[in-house]
């Protein structure tokens, strides 16, 4: 008799694609989060084909009222807002990516190097991180922006190099934990270099934090355009969602009781810190694991009953 050999199903890998795509279609607040960020990324690269009005364009009178043609009304110099939204999201957008860009370099840079050489160079790259880290983010933004001029460019620039710390510290971290792992050990008794330990065997493992903290980050770089924007440090050139709200307030929207003119630009930039705010941390737990077993659940941590005592209850 011929043996048949059966062999046992193996578990599929799952990849970081997949654990990505795995948490798009289990987890609610990953789902919501995307389909927001994304129907606000459709509309705002596609303003230009999709914008009911041209930017510019005067369609109706000052503060003019919400109807079936305007749904969220006209500014104060009556243009629609619904192609303001679009145009100001594409802006905000723009920035907060290039200024996440930005940061990430920096902070993930300070961070790995800190992390992975240790001693002297993790003492002054740490010390120049509490330094940025204590200084108040909004004003010296304020002031920085106030000092260069009002330049698109000149905002990245300022909200970038003011966001990094927290990136370094996060990464300087994990990096600390990775690089004491065994196979890191063993890489380095083999005689690789710096560069390639880093490349192939750190960079990997602190990737996924990497790419959680920036999606992360980008909410806060847009939060802080939106404030430079709105106090008139913005570029005037360039309508962004601050600028809109900057506009409506100069212009006495509120005591015209034109809400539609402060109220949906606020409302959209709530919405995009929500989206990044919920892909982040559904991102940060699906591209992590450590995240999901390094808590105790309320719900089934129980105390083991002693051994013969429900014998003799």
């Amino acid at each position: 008799m011929s043996s048949v050999l059966i062999e046992a199903p193996t578990a599929p890998v799952l990849t970081r694609r997949g654990a990505v795509l795995r948490m798009l279609r289990r987890n609610p607040a990953a789902l919501i989060g995307s389909t927001i960020l994304l129907v606000i990324a459709f509309c705002a690269v596609f303003a230009p084909l999709i914008a009911p009005y041209g930017l510019h364009t005067q369609v109706g009178p000052v503060f003019g009222r919400p109807s079936w043609k305007h749904p969220v009304g006209l500014d104060d110099g009556g243009i629609d807002m619904v192609t303001l939204l679009m145009w100001g999201a594409r802006v905000s957008l723009i920035v907060g990516f290039a200024a996440t860009f930005v940061s990430m370099a920096i902070g993930g840079t300070v961070g790995v190097l800190a992390g992975y050489f240790g001693g002297k160079v993790d003492t002054i790259l740490m010390r120049i991180t509490d330094y940025f880290l204590v200084i108040p983010d909004v004003p010296l933004m304020i002031v920085v922006a106030a000092i260069w001029g009002p330049s698109l460019f000149h905002i990245v620039i300022v909200i970038g190099i003011l966001l990094w710390t927290g990136t370094a510290r996060v990464i300087r971290a994990q990096v600390k934990s990775v690089r004491e792992r065994v196979y890191v050990k063993r890489a380095r008794a083999l005689g690789a270099g710096h560069l390639r330990i880093v490349v192939r065997h750190v960079l990997p493992q602190v990737a996924p934090l990497l790419i959680a903290n920036t999606v992360l980050t980008v909410a806060v770089a847009i939060f802080d355009e939106t404030a430079l924007s709105f106090l008139g440090l913005g570029d005037p050139s360039r309508t962004s969602l601050g600028k809109v709200i900057e506009n409506a307030f100069e212009r006495a929207a509120i005591s015209s009781g034109a809400w539609w003119a402060i109220v949906p630009p606020g409302a959209l930039v709530a919405l995009i810190i929500l989206g990044c705010s919920l892909v982040g941390g559904s991102m940060e737990d699906a591209l992590n694991p450590r995240l999901r077993v390094a808590h105790l659940s309320a719900r089934t941590f129980r105390l083991r009953p002693l051994v013969g005592r429900g014998d003799a209850l």
